[in-house]
């Protein structure tokens, strides 16, 4: 793994497993209606990507935000406050990681891939410094890349 990450915290066919619930739960939730997913980039595209633009009018539309991780709830907040006053059908939230204990704001997510500790996490497209987004797993990153010591 190298010095950099300090370990696997979820491997990609744990990863791979949790998509495929989650896409056979939504595909069920919304079956019959017309499903917009919203991807949050840049970090998201590899979640949207695996589950299956918003140039579109979405009056009317079933809205799916599809976020990569749900850390302080600020931005996805504002974007599903901004969605919201769009009127759509329907606006739920897909979030592939969520840290409760990092919240600062309370966003309903209605499909988590799974819970997470507040650790600085990388990899399936989780960056720092631009770098790890490949990864095809989630790992932590050792305290000593990010804080410069």
């Amino acid at each position: 793994m190298g010095s950099a990450l300090k370990e696997v915290l979820i491997t990609a066919e744990q990863l791979q497993t949790r998509i495929g619930e989650l896409a056979a739960q939504i595909d069920a939730d919304y079956a019959g209606r017309d499903l917009l997913l919203v991807g949050v980039l840049k970090g998201a595209v590899m979640v949207l990507a695996d589950l299956k633009d918003l140039d579109t009018d979405i009056t009317g539309r079933h809205v799916l935000i599809v976020e990569d991780i749900v850390d302080s709830g600020l931005t996805l907040s504002w974007l599903a406050g901004n969605l919201r006053s769009r009127s759509p059908a329907s606006l739920a939230v897909c979030a592939m990681l969520r840290k409760p204990g990092s919240a600062q704001m309370h966003v309903d997510v209605a499909y988590t891939g799974f819970d997470i500790g507040d650790e600085f996490v990388v990899g399936y497209g989780l960056d720092y410094a631009q770098r790890y987004r490949n990864l095809p797993f989630i790992g932590t990153l050792a305290p000593a890349v990010y804080r410069g010591s």
